[in-house]
């Protein structure tokens, strides 16, 4: 039986045009504002962390695996159409999306619920997609938003210390 790990999930998520960079760079965009001389090295180091974490790696496998399923039409109806059509009361791409973010405590949650709203980068990119091509991205699009809230949380929560020593110097 093989199991996840760090490098099969990467190549997954290449194999849906989906590099770590781009990733990176929309949580980047979400903290660089909040923490001072934040490079997108850093970012990207959170972001691999995240990644080395089993469980992300199986929530990521089954939503990527789910796309797969529904693009060569092998789900099942009403399955198969709600995917196909990224239905807006189908729920269960943004539950695991959820699930992703809030490893890294509500500020990933609200991270993600904002990205998922306003669709940046390559969130955008592939919700387009999945409108405007036969490619289902249904699930493609939340998982990189959650991904990108859980990286812009772990920065925010290594440099917090960084954060509220700044806010202190504001006050007075």
């Amino acid at each position: 039986m093989q199991y996840a790990t760090y490098e099969n999930t990467v190549e997954k998520l290449k194999k849906h045009d989906i590099t770590l960079h781009d990733i990176a760079v929309i949580a980047y965009d979400s903290e660089a504002s909040y923490v001072p001389n934040l490079t997108i090295v850093q970012v990207e180091e959170a972001l691999v962390s995240i990644l080395h974490k089993r469980v992300v790696q199986h929530q990521i496998w089954v939503a990527l695996e789910l796309d797969r399923l529904a693009e060569a039409h092998l789900l099942e109806s009403p399955l198969q159409d709600l995917i196909d059509n990224d239905d807006a009361l189908f729920g269960v791409d943004e539950t695991l999306g959820t699930a992703i973010a809030m490893s890294f405590d509500t500020i990933g949650v609200t991270n993600y619920g904002y990205i998922d709203k306003i669709k940046v980068g390559l969130v955008g990119e592939l919700d387009r997609k999945g409108k405007t091509t036969s490619a289902v991205t249904t699930f493609a699009d939340d998982i990189v938003g959650a991904l990108a809230a859980a990286a812009a949380s772990k920065v925010a929560h290594k440099y917090a210390t960084n954060i509220v020593a700044s806010d202190k110097h504001l006050a007075k």
